[in-house]
């Protein structure tokens, strides 16, 4: 083999290697657009759909862009690459922290999303026409799709496996961009004598890795700055895990506790939520055992079902292992739900509560299903006819299981689906709601597979429900009161859209 021949394969695999480059960088900012507008917007679908397609959109854009560049088309496609490095290295970044100062966010979002996607687009096209006269062009297409298929393969696996858990989405997002400028350096420093303008795209290159690498390095900072500006209370905790993004906040009056934006609890009058939804039911109950909780990693359901001496086991499940054990291992947080971990009548099982209660084969005597309101289709599918089915299997004949329900007031219409999947589920339901200052009117759905009695035998200590205060949860007025619904099934979830519109409207 000649040294020509040896400097022209070299150049090829150069090249080639910086489809698979621009192939797995691409797709990472595409998820990682996705996946903020997920965390930011909600509805998980919804926003991967439309990411997607106008990222695929704008890369055909890109492609046909393409066409009008004559010459120099490796300095064109280096610039390029500086290009998409900087726009898609600081893209979650800039996303964060725009997101509760600018009105039309979804404007900046899909800005973003097509500069990236059309820079994208116009790399490959001009990577072909480099190389298609050192490569046959049957060998040409086969190479460069398959370094594309298999970067888009690399992407798809290593970001939701190793760097959201292990990086975040922002340090994801600089730590790709830095690939994305890293490769245009060496390519720049490989073909210099090639290139006209070699010194002009050398510093350029220096400079984006020094933005870069320092965005990388104070990623922590960027996001500390940007969730100081969207809650108003100090952060204490702040982590992204797998599933979600935890933000734990500290004011002189309470500790909240917020996932993807969303407050979960206020310690202030976090007692009047959960007697509410787990003492109307399981004080009905004679001797209740073995007790299911769904949701409720926080343990402050666990903390009220503790205080029926007949209880011996609790089951609870919950999808993120981050925020179990966040409330298993910080004193503040035990001390809010009474150390409730802590009891041998506890066990806590981390895994997706939908494929766990199909494998199970006891039954429970009460079951508690506290989980996020079905803003998205994957909690919806917590809420259908499926789920519930599965849920009436499991439950023993005279046991009792209550669904925390969304707003019967913002919500109602949502509120009424769940209340008639259970009932299309086979359930006996008692519908019910009460006030929680932090949340406004919030509703619970009780159900089993026998009417209920109505006797409550409540324990000593609560300090929102007594004897006479429970009756009146179960007491709706008309701006709240019953409206014609149909159930949520798996291949219809009509409770996601309708969720979505009442509280659009309520938050506007």
């Amino acid at each position: 083999m000649t040294a020509d021949q040896r400097t022209s394969g070299a150049y090829q695999w150069l090249l080639l290697i910086s489809v698979f480059v621009v192939a797995t960088c691409g797709l990472v900012y595409e998820l990682i657009a996705g996946a903020l507008a997920s965390y930011l917007l909600g509805d998980s679908v919804t926003q991967f759909s439309t990411i997607i397609g106008t990222y695929l959109f704008a890369m055909g854009i890109g492609s046909y862009l393409s066409r009008f560049v004559k010459n120099n088309l490796l300095y064109w496609f280096i610039s390029i690459e500086l290009l998409v490095g900087m726009v898609g290295g600081f893209s979650a970044g800039i996303l964060f922290i725009l997101f509760e100062q600018v009105v039309y966010f979804r404007v900046l979002l899909y800005s973003l999303v097509v500069m990236t996607g059309t820079l994208v687009g116009l790399e490959l096209p001009l990577l072909m026409r480099i190389l298609k006269d050192r490569i046959e062009f049957s060998d040409l297409v086969s190479r460069i799709f398959t370094f594309d298929y298999i970067g888009a393969l690399f992407a798809s696996l290593l970001f939701p496996l190793i760097f959201i858990p292990y990086l975040g989405l922002l340090r994801t997002s600089f730590f790709f961009g830095l690939l994305n400028v890293a490769v245009a350096w060496i390519v720049a420093r490989r073909f210099r004598h090639d290139l006209k303008r070699f010194s002009r795209l050398q510093w350029s290159a220096v400079i984006c890795l020094a933005l870069l690498t320092a965005g990388f390095a104070f990623a922590d900072k960027l996001t500390t700055i940007s969730e100081s500006l969207t809650y108003p209370d100090k952060i204490v905790y702040a982590k992204s895990s797998p599933y979600q993004r935890i933000v734990l906040t500290r004011s002189a009056i309470d500790w909240r506790l917020f996932l993807n934006g969303n407050l979960q609890f206020s310690s202030a009058d976090e007692y009047r939520y959960h007697e509410a939804l787990v003492h109307p039911g399981l004080s009905q109950l004679h001797a209740p055992k073995n007790i299911l909780v769904l949701g409720g990693g926080d343990g402050m359901a666990v903390r009220e079902i503790l205080k029926y001496p007949s209880v011996q086991k609790i089951t609870l499940v919950d999808l993120d292992k981050a925020v179990t054990e966040m409330f298993m291992s910080n004193q503040a947080l035990q001390t809010l739900n009474d150390h409730a971990f802590a009891s041998p009548k506890v066990t806590i099982i981390n895994q997706d509560a939908f494929i766990w209660i199909r494998e199970q084969k006891q039954t429970f005597d009460f079951i508690v299903v506290d989980f996020p309101d079905p803003s998205n289709y994957s909690l919806g599918k917590l809420y259908t006819t499926s789920f519930y089915r599965e849920l009436h299997r499991i439950l023993s004949p005279e046991g009792a299981l209550v669904i925390q329900s969304t707003s019967p007031y913002v919500a109602r219409k949502s509120f009424w689906i769940i209340n008639e999947t259970l009932t299309r589920a086979g359930l006996e339901t008692q519908p019910y709601h009460c006030y929680v200052p932090s949340f406004g009117e919030w509703g619970f759905v009780l159900a089993a597979k026998r009417p209920f009695l109505n006797r409550y035998h409540l324990p000593s200590g609560l300090k929102f429900l007594d004897g006479n205060s429970v009756a009146q949860l179960f007491v709706f007025p008309p701006d709240m009161g019953p409206v014609e619904s149909q159930a949520n099934t798996l291949n219809n979830q009509v409770l996601v859209n309708t969720f979505e519109k009442e509280w659009a409207i309520y938050t506007r």
